[in-house]
């Protein structure tokens, strides 16, 4: 045997460090293509049976109630399936009086279809039920937190009222004095 032929205590902590290397090389490369998988996807609304089953029931007994409901599936926020967006919003979207939004999504939450946490006047967070439609990238979540995108009119912008609500629902603190 060589002197070549022994490795050294530095010769292996050398090729422990490439092998570490490259495993962290193979991780970095595995969140890149996961983080790819969800930008391709972000847009992707998945409908479960139960949820078609709602559709295709709403269509049929109430159509306009299923507008309202593909309305919501289709803007949720793929982080939390919930959106936060006043009646005016969804009523000018889908043409209606807001009225006819207060009735129906008073109804779809009777059903069970959805939940409403009243924000401000006329403004509600609305929840799906994640058993029907989920906006995600992967597969069912079991849980949500609740950070959503919100829909608001340019004019409701201006308002101070509506920016101080989302700020506080960020969790910004609100200063005494100032909106």
């Amino acid at each position: 045997m060589t002197y070549r032929d022994v490795d050294t205590d530095d010769d292996r902590r050398r090729r422990i460090a490439e092998l570490q290397a490259d495993a962290d090389q193979f991780e970095a490369l595995k969140r890149q293509k996961e983080e790819e998988a969800k930008r391709q996807n972000r847009n992707f609304v998945q409908v479960y049976p139960k949820g078609w089953k709602r559709l295709q029931t709403l269509i049929r007994t109430n159509p306009s109630a299923a507008r309202v409901y593909a309305f919501l599936s289709e803007h949720i926020d793929g982080t939390c399936g919930a959106v936060v967006v006043s009646q005016d919003v969804i009523a000018e979207s889908l043409g209606v009086h807001r009225r006819t939004i207060i009735r129906l999504t008073k109804q779809l939450e009777d059903d069970g279809a959805l939940v409403r946490i009243k924000v401000g006047t006329g403004i509600y967070a609305y929840a799906l039920d994640p058993d029907e439609v989920w906006k995600s990238w992967d597969e069912h979540k079991d849980l949500a937190a609740f950070r959503t995108r919100t829909l608001v009119k340019k004019s409701d912008r201006a308002n101070n009222q509506v920016n101080r609500k989302l700020r506080f629902m960020m969790g910004q603190p609100e200063l005494p004095g100032v909106s």
